[in-house]
């Protein structure tokens, strides 16, 4: 009887057995937040501390996160520290705004992400995902995964939402996204202290340059459309960009809005599937039993020629892949919010002003909610095992009224992308292949994905 090999347990920071001093955890939360986390934190429901920010709650067990993210969300706004690493880059983008503005843009956009708008962007996500993998026909290369997924997300984005019609070359953005996120996507040791907002931020001072490329990009990319909406209105594509451009006016969203929008889906919008599309790589390479399953599976659905439409649904295997590789690397590891009035859960009050912190990527590893959960173990999500995962014990969308509006999107992506690489391409770790999840919004590989492609078939 053959044996099954171990699991691969990909890496990741070992939970601390000590907690740090002050000045300990600011550097350490300002070089990796992930690296912050204690034994208790993989252990236990949820830690009640007082922090230097004020009083912290940290909640992992399901049935909390469900009181603070979705029966009890009007009490939870956004936390502070959080919209202060943000709201300079978004301001009221759909991932910073609040109260009736976030309403609004939440409305303006939900025509778009309709499961009949999102099956429509099928053909053409897999149209930039062939001519993606173009470029890694011919021989064996080696080349840096992380950075490759950023423009093929980016394509994606580009064809599907904006008819492929954003100002700039994405080169330059592909650096631009790299140094906003090095810079303006980390947390700033004053805003940990507490410290007045007149004081300058090392870190948005770092970051003004690559955020002054984005606010031109998308002043350039509204300014073409509206002129080519004047010139030929029906002739101009109905699509993400249009739609947005026809909410302004006073029942609707202001120009101010719409810029940040645009900034949010430009600047974010394809970043998440590219970190999870390089780690899923990365963790099939590294276990090639499960990746032969998953090229047999997706052979045969390219044999079948079946609708790029139904793939999500004909690739079972790879789809668990995904869903595990966003369990073990959340592309968002943090879920912040904080108390506006006193609540109460089970024996755990929470008092108004409380930082309610909840750490996907702890929940994810939390040894109360899965078995061996540091491992890469797809059959997790098998459709046969699936129903056994707590709605609120994997968040990589988040939950709630904020659940991720593009969740679908990036799944059916996700798949159109992984069908097409993986027909065509095998990904080999090489012995430069040694990422380190370091959170800076999103989980990144620090030291990227460095792989071998080789080709499938001759």
């Amino acid at each position: 009887m053959e044996s099954i090999p171990a699991p691969f347990v990909p890496p990741a920071p070992k939970p601390r057995s000590a907690p740090p001093s002050t000045l300990e955890m600011i550097r350490i939360v300002y070089r990796n937040p992930l690296e912050l986390w204690g034994e208790p934190s993989y252990n236990e429901d949820w830690i009640s501390v007082s922090g230097i920010g004020g009083p912290l709650v940290i909640a992992n067990e399901p049935g909390l996160i469900r009181r603070v993210l979705v029966d009890n969300a009007k009490n939870y706004k956004m936390a502070r520290v959080r919209q202060k690493i943000l709201r300079p880059i978004l301001r009221d983008g759909l991932l910073t705004a609040e109260g009736e503005v976030w309403k609004r843009s939440r409305k303006a956009m939900a025509p778009v992400f309709t499961p009949r708008h999102i099956q429509g962007f099928a053909e053409p996500m897999l149209k930039r995902a062939i001519e993606f993998s173009a470029r890694y026909e011919g021989v064996d290369r080696t080349a840096d995964l992380s950075r490759d997924m950023t423009s093929l997300t980016y394509e994606i984005l580009a064809e599907t939402l904006f008819s492929n019609e954003i100002a700039g070359e994405p080169g330059s953005f592909e650096h631009q996204v790299d140094r906003l996120f090095e810079t303006m996507g980390r947390v700033d040791p004053l805003d940990l202290l507490g410290a007045p907002d007149w004081l300058p931020r090392i870190t948005r001072l770092l970051g003004r340059n690559a955020l002054a490329f984005f606010r031109r990009i998308v002043a350039e990319t509204i300014a073409q459309r509206k002129e080519r909406l004047a010139r030929d209105p029906g002739g101009t594509p109905q699509d993400f960009l249009t739609l947005l451009l026809g909410t302004e006016g006073p029942d609707g969203l202001s120009r101010a809005e719409i810029e940040d929008n645009l900034i949010t889906f430009i600047g974010a919008g394809h970043e998440t599937t590219a970190r999870a599309l390089g780690w899923t790589l990365y963790c099939l390479a590294e276990s090639p039993w499960e990746r032969e399953k998953i090229e047999n599976e997706i052979d045969a659905v390219m044999a079948e020629g079946v609708d790029p439409i139904l793939w999500l649904e004909h690739m079972p295997l790879a789809r668990a892949a995904f869903e595990e590789a966003l369990r073990l690397y959340p592309p968002a590891p943090s879920i912040n919010r904080e108390a506006i009035e006193d609540d109460r859960y089970g024996e755990l009050t929470i008092r108004r002003g409380t930082q309610v912190l909840v750490m996907p990527w702890t929940v994810h590893r939390h040894r109360r909610l899965w078995d061996n959960p540091e491992a890469f173990i797809p059959a997790r999500f098998a459709p046969e095992r699936r129903g056994q995962i707590d709605r609120f014990q994997y968040l990589p969308f988040g939950a709630g009224p904020r659940v991720c509006i593009g969740a679908s999107f990036a799944m059916q992506e996700a798949m159109i992308a992984l069908g097409v690489l993986m027909s065509r391409y095998r990904f080999d770790t090489t012995e430069e292949t040694k990422p380190w999840p370091v959170q800076k919004l999103t989980t990144q590989p620090q030291g990227g994905l460095p792989m071998r492609i080789s080709p499938r078939r001759g």
